[in-house]
């Protein structure tokens, strides 16, 4: 069984930064895709970024720009570092870790941007 817990979210002002750390239970590289999705209420969960085993990464194009994904694989975490938030950037934000045939989700990390 992975377990992915998610850290890192809360409130910031428009224009502030965050940065989100999901710690896995296990290597990293285990995962051939891990990644950042975000639901806001009312809405369907929708991906904000993903980085493959080989480092590729790849970005919803509302966060192109403002979010970075990463890794440390000594510490078995990935980030996500949102600069420039927006109001409407806020969602709760769940990391996602794939390996065939199965994925799994962390319990999510409220993010609100208002003023």
């Amino acid at each position: 069984q992975v377990q992915l817990v998610e850290s890192g979210g809360g409130l910031v002002q428009p224009g502030g930064s965050l940065r989100l750390s999901c710690l896995a239970s296990r290597s990293i590289f285990t995962f051939y895709v891990m990644g950042w999705y975000r639901q806001a209420p009312g809405s369907q969960r929708d991906l904000v970024a993903i980085i493959g085993s080989g480092g590729t990464t790849n970005y919803a194009d509302s966060v192109k720009g403002r979010f970075t994904i990463s890794r440390d694989a000594a510490k078995n975490t990935v980030y996500l570092q949102m600069d420039s938030l927006k109001p409407e950037d806020t969602a709760v934000y769940y990391c996602n870790a794939k390996v065939a045939p199965s994925q799994y989700w962390g319990q999510g990390t409220q993010v609100t941007v208002s003023s």
